[in-house]
């Protein structure tokens, strides 16, 4: 034990590999006895901590973090994704949906804006600024803090649905559905709102060259929630709790994901937005996240081997 710790277990000859499990189970036996017929606690505590000591070398596990890192972005993520691939056509669906109606009821009415995004978060963006602020806000023209606020407001409003999404899944797939379909909403209000001042390309640009990761993180945390949802309202055979459970690993594991979607879309949004400033580029960084995120995700893969 004293050689494999402070090495490795390559350290070890095949020899003494070998002969670890044989004198484990002989300490074992010398533990025993030793409780049974010895009054040295000292050599009880040694035998205990040997015993302890050769167990996580029997039985623990030989992964390293980097080995577990390496499993879960060459394998489990995109795995756990492919899977709910029912889930995330639905989540995506609603979110489209919300989308349309959102749009459709600010472009008939701009009233309804205000009902998807409070003006105070929308940081004067609304029906009631001018369109050379509303261009300003996508030219990089306006100030600072004024293009702060509102990429803050957007990132932040994303990044709390996504996680709510996830969370209140358990109650039968309803506050996930609804919430990815407030999502929808919102973006499309503000879709109608520039697109009725001739911004609606540019808005496009602007929001997809991070939008593409983080609102696609959106709808697979949405996902995640309504397959829990779904095991907990019909969990067939299996008793509920072991449905959801078992839903949960999968969900967990695209979540642990989500997570890394919503920082790359935070650089995204605090850097790539602001230096890239033309449309057109803007659309071609979009159309390139989608194409390695489609590849990441849903792409043909050799099968690897599984560190657990």
């Amino acid at each position: 034990m004293d050689k494999a710790e402070k090495g490795s277990a390559s350290k070890l000859t095949d020899e003494e590999i070998l002969a670890v499990p044989v004198l484990y189970r002989s300490t074992l036996s010398a533990l025993s006895v030793a409780r049974e017929t010895s009054l040295d606690q000292g050599l009880i505590d040694y035998l205990e901590t040997l015993s302890a000591r050769a167990y996580f070398f029997v039985y623990g596990s030989r992964a390293t973090l980097r080995d577990r890192l390496t499993a879960f972005f060459r394998h489990d993520w995109p795995a756990s994704v492919k899977g709910l691939w029912r889930e995330t056509l639905v989540s995506a669906a609603l979110m489209l949906l919300g989308a349309v109606v959102g749009g459709w009821l600010v472009m008939h009415d701009p009233e309804w804006f205000y009902a998807f995004v409070p003006g105070d978060l929308a940081g004067g963006r609304d029906p009631g600024a001018s369109t050379a602020t509303l261009r300003a806000t996508l030219d990089g023209t306006g100030s600072a803090d004024g293009l702060s606020v509102f990429a803050a407001f957007l990132f932040t409003h994303n990044a709390k649905v996504a996680l709510f999404a996830f969370a209140l899944g358990f109650a039968l797939c309803l506050p996930t559905g609804l919430l990815v379909l407030y999502n929808g909403a919102t973006l499309g209000a503000f879709f109608a709102l520039f697109a009725s001042r001739g911004l609606g390309v540019e808005l496009g640009g602007w929001l997809l060259i991070h939008g593409v990761t983080e609102l696609f993180a959106v709808v697979l945390a949405g996902a995640a929630g309504l397959k829990i949802g779904w095991a907990v309202a019909f969990p067939g055979r299996a008793h509920r709790l072991d449905a959801a459970v078992q839903a949960g690993r999968t969900a967990g594991v695209v979540m642990g994901g989500v997570i890394v979607m919503l920082l790359l879309a935070g650089l995204l949004e605090g850097f790539g937005r602001q230096l890239i400033a033309d449309t057109g580029l803007r659309y071609a960084v979009a159309g390139v996240t989608a194409l390695i995120w489609g590849l990441y995700f849903y792409g043909p893969r050799r099968e690897t081997f599984r560190v657990r």
